[in-house]
């Protein structure tokens, strides 16, 4: 065999071992990232099925516990910060109050390339009861940012809304 064949040869299994190794090399990161995103999914789901038991320790381990977090609701609500989110514990402690079941569909997830913010929609009934009556949000548009803090997944920002025909 001539010199020139045997170079090629050596140059095209080099580049083969370079290309495989850089294939392989994004699975870890793949597989990270699809770590992080289950995580930040059972935030999401933490942050409504936390009722059914009255959890109220699940909530807030989700929740950004600081004043920079926002809350908009239907109509004209809006929460500032982590002490008025609290304000609302009163409601969901009352024993009138009772979560029948949740249901988060068409959840989309979303991760900056950082890693350490995400931001995600899907749409939601929360069903509940308020002294035996019903007292529930359905096909409720929710939106909402996390930020990951210290390991953790925190809600920074939330908002639901309604759709208008």
């Amino acid at each position: 065999m001539n010199k020139p064949v045997i170079l090629m040869r050596i140059i095209c299994v080099a580049a083969l071992s370079v290309i495989s190794a850089c294939r392989s090399g994004n699975q870890p990161q793949k597989i990270a990232r699809a770590a992080e995103i289950a995580a930040i999914e059972k935030s999401i789901h933490a942050a409504i099925g936390w009722a059914k038991n009255k959890d109220i320790r699940l909530l807030y381990s989700v929740i950004s516990d600081d004043s920079s977090y926002i809350e908009v609701d239907p109509g004209e609500g809006v929460i500032l910060g982590f002490q008025e989110f609290k304000k609302n514990e009163a409601f969901w402690m009352h024993p009138d109050f009772k979560a029948v079941r949740y249901d988060i569909r068409d959840l989309r997830v979303n991760m900056s390339r950082s890693g350490d913010v995400a931001w995600f929609y899907c749409m939601l009934d929360d069903v509940n009861e308020w002294k035996g009556r019903p007292a529930s949000w359905m096909n409720t548009r929710w939106t909402g940012v996390l930020e990951k803090r210290d390991g953790l997944w925190r809600i920074v920002q939330m908002h639901f809304s309604f759709a208008k025909d």
